[in-house]
């Protein structure tokens, strides 16, 4: 009996909200489009020359990766392993851009109030902390200029600072869910990038048999 996944499910089967949906199919037609591909297939002959045999696998792979997705309707995930390394990959470039976003958010704050990044606690990656610290910096700030604006201060500039924070708030709050969004996705096709080459490595071990 030969066990095999079929080249795409569709992605309304993978968990994710509609959202995240709408977001899977965006970055898949980006990260599969072969002009994409092309600028990654470069540089990995750049990088890579001296991997043999198991690079020129990885190069056809990503190339009949990029000719399957080209041929599947765009509402579904495609379970080629080359392109689930290539969608993986693009979701970790977008994770890192989302946070150079909220770095720059940081920045701002800094700017405006002292910024200590909080120490690590058990259980919590450093970006989540990040996260709660930027936007309990800004309530606070928000709390502290509306006391000082009741106290007698200049009300036009305690506005205009508020508005600041709050736009800071809003910000990180949009960010914070679209790195959450990213990060699910990314899981998801890593995911199913194991199960593929979990597979493909049973089916090689039986034909060497």
């Amino acid at each position: 009996m030969t066990t095999s996944l079929p080249p795409s499910i569709p992605d309304s089967q993978l968990g994710l909200s509609v959202s995240e949906i709408h977001l899977l199919r965006q970055h898949q037609q980006i990260a599969l489009s072969p002009s994409i591909h092309q600028q990654q297939q470069a540089h990995a002959h750049s990088t890579a020359s001296t991997r043999g045999r198991g690079h020129a696998r990885t190069s056809a792979s990503t190339s009949r990766a990029t000719s399957a997705a080209s041929s599947q309707p765009g509402n579904r995930l495609v379970l080629d392993p080359g392109s689930l390394a290539l969608l993986g990959q693009h979701f970790d470039r977008l994770m890192g851009a989302i946070q150079n976003r909220v770095e720059n958010v940081g920045a701002i704050q800094l700017l405006l109030v002292a910024f200590e990044p909080p120490p690590p606690l058990p259980g919590s990656t450093p970006f989540v902390l990040i996260f709660a610290h930027l936007r309990l910096t800004a309530q606070t700030q928000i709390s502290t200029i509306s006391q000082s604006a009741r106290a007698g201060a200049a009300m036009a500039a305690a506005d205009a600072e508020i508005a600041r924070f709050r736009d800071i708030l809003r910000q990180i709050d949009e960010l914070e869910v679209e790195f959450d969004k990213v990060r699910h996705i990314r899981d998801i096709v890593k995911g199913f990038r194991s199960r593929v080459e979990g597979l493909e490595r049973k089916v090689d071990g039986r034909g060497r048999r």
